[in-house]
């Protein structure tokens, strides 16, 4: 919890969904963590679709959504100005009352490129660059984002690249597996456990269907969440090492 104030903070789970199924394990990783009574203060709001400028079918997951993080969430994909209009009257009210907004990029920076502008265009006493903090873990994800957006994000918001959460070793935790982790000795609860079940469910569905990206890691049996490296840096649990870190640190830990 080093980084993130409970008393006064938000924090941003954006996912692209667009190609890679990847995103479906890292939704239930990051509900996973939200279930955890260390974090049980956390204001926190997820976004489905926040995705930038690649080609190919996105990966529908609304009902996922839906058992993750409840009424929590807001579908770009469906609505991107329904969406930008919901998200960045939470970030404007918690900049108001002093708090910070901590945006963790499972994808591009597009959708929180639209939300710095539009919370500047309307709040223009409020401090983008010290109170918006942006987290990013892959060179992808940056070069498929509009070169202006990720340009202004660097500029306008506090811009943090960390290591790849592909790979374990490089300083952050690695949780993309090819192996078969028994993720199930170690969650016990009920929800989280029907959660998990149905985002590999659909992740199987549409792993390389139809052109879509096809992650081997899954396609293999294993599980890959890697842009939950993100939201573990951000609430202090960058010393996990990979999935089977995860699982042992947050599995029966959940509320």
């Amino acid at each position: 919890m080093s980084k993130f104030d409970v008393q006064r903070d938000l924090f941003l789970a954006h996912f692209d969904l667009k190609t890679d199924v990847d995103d479906l394990h890292a939704v239930a990783g990051v509900a996973t963590m939200m279930a955890d009574p260390r974090l049980a203060e956390v204001r926190y709001h997820a976004v489905a679709g926040a995705y930038g400028t690649q080609e190919g079918l996105y990966v529908p997951a609304n009902e996922l959504f839906g058992l993750a993080f409840g009424e929590h969430w807001s579908d770009a994909h469906g609505d991107f100005d329904a969406a930008l209009s919901e998200v960045s009257a939470l970030v404007a009210d918690v900049l108001s009352s002093g708090g910070t907004v901590w945006i963790a990029e499972g994808g591009q920076s597009d959708f929180s490129a639209a939300i710095v502008r539009a919370v500047q265009a309307e709040h223009r006493d409020l401090d983008t660059k010290r109170h918006i903090h942006i987290v990013q873990h892959a060179d992808w994800n940056e070069e498929v984002t509009a070169p202006e957006n990720l340009t202004f994000v660097k500029e306008a918001a506090t811009y943090h690249r960390i290591q790849d959460g592909n790979a374990s070793g490089n300083g952050t935790p690695g949780f993309r597996s090819d192996d078969v982790i028994d993720w199930r000795a170690y969650v016990d609860n009920l929800r989280l456990s029907n959660l998990w079940e149905r985002a590999i469910d659909i992740a199987n569905t549409y792993n390389g269907a139809d052109g879509r990206y096809l992650n081997t890691s899954i396609q293999k049996g294993g599980l890959d969440f890697s842009d939950v490296s993100e939201t573990t840096w951000i609430f202090g649990f960058n010393e996990l090492i990979d999935a089977r870190d995860f699982f042992a640190e947050f599995g029966s830990r959940q509320n």
